[in-house]
């Protein structure tokens, strides 16, 4: 069996929220006392909210990975050129050794 456990990410555990949600709304609507027409008008009224929502929450997401990612970058430059200065300093100082 697989040590990894599906849905284990905090943005699994939304998804999960989500669909949840949508199962029960979903379900409340079906099991209303309402005409088709009116359940069919519920539901499309849902679907846009929940567009509307996920669109932003997308935004949101692509916005924070963005800066995640300019951030570790920028990281990972500084230590690749500390790396390379550290290198040049011991190349230089065994091409030149200094009499001791």
């Amino acid at each position: 069996m697989s040590d990894e456990k599906c849905c284990c990410g905090s943005g699994g555990v939304l998804l999960a929220f989500l669909a949840g949600g949508l199962v029960g709304a979903g379900l409340a609507l079906l099991y209303t006392p309402v005409s088709g027409r009116e359940a069919r008008e519920r539901i499309g009224g849902l679907a846009e909210d929940l567009k509307k929502k996920s669109e932003a929450w997308t935004g949101d997401v692509k916005q924070k990975v963005e800066k995640f990612i300019d951030e570790e970058r920028s990281v990972i430059k500084s230590a690749y050129d500390a790396g390379r200065e550290a290198m040049a300093k011991e190349k230089a100082r065994f091409e030149n050794p200094s009499p001791q």
